[in-house]
């Protein structure tokens, strides 16, 4: 008997569309042979589709043997989802309902890291009071610039903005605060994007760590090093199954951006990519992470 597998995508975040095309390509992706896939289409309201027909979440996922989140965002990635299968008594893959919402939040996520011994921007929070000026002018006296703003919330890097002036600061600011009540001003570093993907319990390694990317432009000693953080900060904040974390590498060191407990798995983004620079296939990939959650690791 083949295992159902219900693939959740959609989802009423700013991130929709990103999920969209992860949960076609995990359906695609699936062995139909062992497994029985199940779409699960959330729209943008949060309303759960089944065979195009809008269903309760407890209908859409009844007789199913483990959903496979495939979410992005608000609702997907904060947490919200997780407690609802929990509830329901459904597997899932991906983390837990707690370390998700904490590393959702990327001022939280960046104390946990401060405390693991990771560098992370200097910067502050702010709050949205309604007057964008305002807020702008106090940091721009205080804060130096260049700048990067971004939601406290978030990811996929929407509504993250590098502000030189007053007057892109101020834009900066009211475009953060388009996706959440608070924003992040930090310190802007100059230095190579670094990306890095981990999985659990892979190829004989409790936390193995895919190659960062891009690989090309990256020393051996630097490869090293975003290695050893992004397992130090996967573990350290609870995560489960796989993520993967943003680095910038500055002269100054590695710096943690941020981590996505659920990245981007469309036959574009740098994750699938990087399970092929290893010799796996995605559908190995979908295999395990799917046993992991069947056995609750």
């Amino acid at each position: 008997m083949r295992t159902v597998v219900a693939v959740l995508r959609g989802g009423p975040s700013f991130e929709y569309d990103t999920s969209l095309k992860t949960g076609a390509a995990v359906l695609d992706a699936l062995d139909k042979e062992k497994y029985e896939p199940r779409d699960i289409f959330i729209d943008r309201n949060g309303q759960w589709h089944m065979h195009g027909i809008g269903v309760a979440p407890e209908k859409a996922l009844f007789g199913a043997d483990i959903a496979f989140n495939a979410l992005h965002g608000h609702y997907g990635e904060d947490g919200q989802v997780q407690r609802l299968l929990e509830q329901l008594g459904v597997p899932y893959t991906g983390s837990s309902a707690v370390a998700s919402a904490v590393s959702f939040n990327k001022q939280q996520t960046k104390y946990l890291a401060q405390n693991l011994g990771v560098k992370v921007a200097h910067g502050v929070m702010v709050e949205n009071t309604g007057d964008i000026e305002a807020v702008a002018h106090n940091i721009f006296r205080t804060f130096p610039h260049p700048a990067i703003v971004k939601p406290v919330t978030g990811g996929s890097s929407q509504g993250t903005t590098i502000a030189e002036n007053f007057a892109q600061l101020e834009r900066a600011l009211a475009a953060a605060f388009d996706y959440a009540p608070q924003a992040l001003v930090e310190e802007y570093i100059k230095g190579k994007e670094a990306t890095v993907g981990v999985v659990n319990d892979f190829r004989n390694e409790k936390t193995y760590a895919l190659l960062p990317t891009p690989h090309e432009v990256l020393s051996q000693k630097e490869k090293n090093g975003l290695i050893a953080i992004a397992k130090k900060i996967h573990d350290g904040l609870g995560l489960s199954h796989y993520s993967e974390s943003d680095f910038i590498v500055s002269k100054r060191g590695i710096y943690f951006l941020e981590v996505n407990t659920l990245p981007n798995l469309s036959k574009e983004s740098l994750f699938h990519k990087s399970l092929n620079a290893v010799g796996s296939s995605f559908s190995h990939f979908l295999d395990h992470v799917i046993g992991l959650a069947r056995n609750k690791k």
